[in-house]
């Protein structure tokens, strides 16, 4: 539902891709330089790394908790990743759209999915790096997961990528500065679509 204050609603942007791609140091280089996006922090229920802040990166709970939120009916979408839990809080989210602002999702593959299927206006893109190798040396240098771990996570890779004909962009992130640039470019051509302006338009225009 549109705020009756607002012209227009909020665009839910998606940012997705496997594991080791560089996804998240993409999407916080973004939020840094576009101020007037908002950041949809996901719950999940994989340990704290170092570094990371509670409900800055991510809400840490446990899989009861995790659960709880499902059946409740509190998560936007929710998937299985490599073992743990990952979900996007509803309310937060669509408040937020309804009062038009511009939501940034950094997303798994699955979660991306169900975001599409619920809002086909959803702007998605994928990010990989420029080749399998260099996916692989990402996974290995980052120096957080055992090799089994690694192992798994570029088999789920492998299917991910698999699916990358469903998103509307691609991002190839080997130059990291032009892959944040790609991204900012495509969430600045959005506001200029028909239906973010149309509104704008039919009382000036008496449309």
């Amino acid at each position: 539902m549109m705020n009756p204050k607002n012209n227009k609603t909020g665009c839910l942007i998606v940012v997705s891709g496997p594991s080791g791609t560089g996804k998240s140091t993409i999407v916080n280089s973004v939020l840094d330089t576009c101020k007037e996006l908002s950041f949809s922090v996901s719950a999940t229920t994989r340990p704290q790394r170092e570094g990371e802040t509670e409900g800055v990166d991510y809400y840490f709970v446990t899989k009861e908790q995790f659960q709880q939120m499902i059946d409740n009916n509190e998560l936007l979408e929710h998937a299985e990743y490599v073992g743990n839990f990952y979900g996007t809080p509803r309310k937060a989210v669509l408040d937020k759209i309804d009062n038009g602002l511009n939501i940034l999702l950094d997303i798994e593959v699955q979660g991306a999915e169900q975001i599409k299927r619920q809002y086909p206006e959803a702007v998605t893109m994928f990010v990989v790096p420029p080749s399998w190798e260099e996916l692989e040396r990402r996974l290995i240098n980052r120096g957080t997961d055992s090799m089994e771990k690694i192992q798994a996570r570029l088999k789920q890779a492998k299917s991910e990528i698999e699916k990358i004909e469903n998103y509307d962009y691609i991002i190839v992130n080997d130059v990291l500065e032009t892959a944040i640039s790609e991204v900012i470019s495509i969430i600045a051509t959005q506001d200029y679509k028909y239906d973010k302006r149309i509104n704008d338009l039919t009382e000036a225009y008496s449309l």
